[in-house]
Formats: C-alpha cells, sequence, structure tokens
C-alpha cells in the first residue's frame, strides 16, 4: 500500500530476528551481562558490514548508470561506517536510556550507516524515488529535514532501510540509516558537528544564532546553483537551436533573458512592511523540490511548487 511522502512516518524500525541475534553477539559475551567489555565489539558486526557492502554495491551500480547516461554523476562521494559502541552508549544516555541489548536492537537505528553527498538537492529526491522503486529495497521510515529543517538549521534527508544479504547460508534483512545531502549541507553540518563537539553540545547562544543563519546561506547556495544549473543547459539548448537555424546566439537578450535573471537573483525586494506583502512578493524557491521524472532533471528543470502533487514511497 502507497502512501504519501510525510515528514516523519510512524517508525516501523525494529530488527529482525537474525539482526537482533547477530546484534546481541557482537555486543555482549556469552552469559554476560555488560556490554561492550573493554569498549569494543566482542564480535565484529560482519552482517552489518556486509549490509552496507550490498547497499553501496547498488548506489554505485545507479551511479554508473546515470554517469553512462549523460556524462557525469550527481552523486559526489559515498561514505559508510559502523557505530562505535562509545557513540552507541552515548546515544542511549541522551535518550534516557539504560544500555541493554533491548535498548541497542531496537532503539539504536543506525548501527550501520552511510551517507551520500550530492552536487544538487533535486538529485537526493531523484535518488530516493530510484530506491522505493527498488525490488529489494524496502524503506521504513524517512525523516525529510531538507523541507522541514531542525530548529538549528540542520537539513538532510535521514531514511532507514531494510536491505537484504546472504549470511550464514541463510537470507536476513538488516537496517541501515541512510542520510543524503547536498554539498553544501555537509559542509554546514560537519562544521556544526566540530562545534557541538568542542562545546559538549552546550552551544552558547549567539553561536546558536550564527549556525542558524550559516544553515540559510547554505539553502541559498543550494537554490542558486540548481538555478545556475538550469541557466547552464537552457543556454546549450538555445546555442544549439541557434546554430541549427543558422541566426547568431546572442546569449541573455529579450524576454527570455530577463525571465532568467528573475529566475537567478529572484524578484525585486518589495519595499511594503512584511505584512503587507503580497503572495507575489514571496521569495523565490519558497515550495518543496519536485522533480517528476529524470528527464527533468537532466535538462535542469527544477519545480518550486508549493501546490504540486506530493510524491508517493512504498513505507
Amino acid at each position: 500500500m502507497n502512501k504519501t511522502r510525510e515528514f516523519l512516518e510512524t517508525p516501523t524500525s525494529l530488527p529482525e530476528e537474525a539482526e537482533r541475534a547477530a546484534l546481541e553477539r557482537a555486543i555482549r559475551a556469552p552469559h554476560g551481562t555488560r556490554l561492550f567489555p573493554r569498549g569494543r565489539w566482542v564480535h565484529t558486526p560482519a552482517m552489518h558490514r556486509q549490509a552496507l557492502r550490498q547497499l553501496r554495491g547498488e548506489i554505485e551500480r545507479i551511479r554508473r548508470e546515470w554517469k553512462s547516461d549523460e556524462g557525469f554523476s550527481p552523486i559526489e562521494h559515498i561514505k559508510t561506517r559502523i557505530k562505535e559502541p562509545a557513540s552507541i552508549l552515548d546515544k542511549l544516555s541522551r535518550l534516557g536510556l539504560e544500555p541493554s541489548v533491548e535498548h541497542v536492537t531496537e532503539r539504536i537505528h543506525d548501527i550501520a550507516g552511510m551517507r551520500i553527498v550530492f552536487a544538487f538537492v533535486t538529485d537526493i529526491y531523484l535518488l530516493l524515488d530510484r530506491i522505493d522503486r527498488h525490488p529489494d529495497l524496502r524503506i521504513l521510515w524517512i525523516k525529510d529535514y531538507i523541507m522541514n529543517p531542525k530548529s538549528n538549521g540542520y537539513r538532510s534527508l535521514h531514511m532507514l532501510l531494510s536491505v537484504p544479504v546472504e549470511f550464514e547460508g541463510r537470507t536476513c534483512r538488516v537496517r541501515i540509516e541512510v542520510q543524503m545531502r547536498t554539498l553544501a549541507m555537509d559542509f554546514w553540518a560537519s562544521l556544526e558537528h566540530i562545534l557541538l563537539y568542542k562545546y559538549d553540545r552546550r552551544v552558547p547562544d549567539y553561536l546558536e544564532r550564527e549556525l542558524s543563519s550559516a544553515a540559510g546561506a547554505a539553502g541559498e547556495l543550494d537554490h542558486k546553483m540548481l538555478a545556475l544549473r538550469s541557466e547552464v543547459l537552457s543556454l546549450g539548448e538555445e546555442e544549439e537551436r541557434s546554430r541549427r537555424s543558422g541566426q547568431s546566439f546572442m546569449p541573455g537578450r529579450g524576454d527570455a533573458g530577463k525571465h532568467r535573471a528573475q529566475t537567478l537573483h529572484g524578484p525585486e525586494k518589495s519595499s511594503a512592511p512584511p505584512h503587507k506583502r503580497a503572495a507575489s512578493d514571496k521569495p523565490p524557491f519558497a515550495g518543496p523540490y519536485c522533480v517528476r521524472s529524470e528527464a527533468e532533471r537532466r535538462n535542469g528543470r527544477a519545480l518550486f511548487d508549493s501546490n504540486s502533487e506530493k510524491r508517493t514511497f512504498r513505507l
């Protein structure tokens, strides 16, 4: 049954029995009670590592397909990791939970994690669509912090995937948390993480305000670069049409050039007070990203229409 993709779907994130058993062997010694004795994994979480390799292989296949079709890949880089025992225990503490096998297996969803970084924000949703249509991958939940940023300005798209792996002679499903963001989002998040670590997560108020402002600037950069890509591709199309018709190519002339300038820079700012501005005075790109097809992305046509029909995903 398809459901409309919303900001936060009710999580369906409990592990299957095979993953639960593998995690228990990895975090607690036989007949022991303490988690991560000596601060290390008791056994390497091999099932999760294999699931990461499997998922990375699928994403790399899509990456090669895009590069073959279009001459470049919108995916800049992919990183994977297994969460460190200290980070798992710290997260349980922040959640107010006692360290137990049950809490680790049911409440820590990102033991296996993948981060995919893109050049342009619309490509995030196209990969999400490809993953949704993949016959073997299941989306358990989606948290869209791009459409709905966190209060500190953090922007990224998170989803929990169920990935099938062949392990010890049988097919098992393993959860992997995937984060997808642009280069600008990744840059901001990396610096924010450094500051949180330095101040032990107690960032002064004035720094929080500056971080939020910087997040807004990163978002504007994403919008600007997307508009520039559309402009470059549109100019290429116009030049090709002019060449075929035998006319000289004069970029930026006429109504088309004026329209593109407004697309790149936005409409002139209104001098009216905010509560008296017309709907047309809203800043450009105010609506959600809606890219209806891969062909649309290839042509640089990124739609920003708050009234567009939402995409649906299998959940």
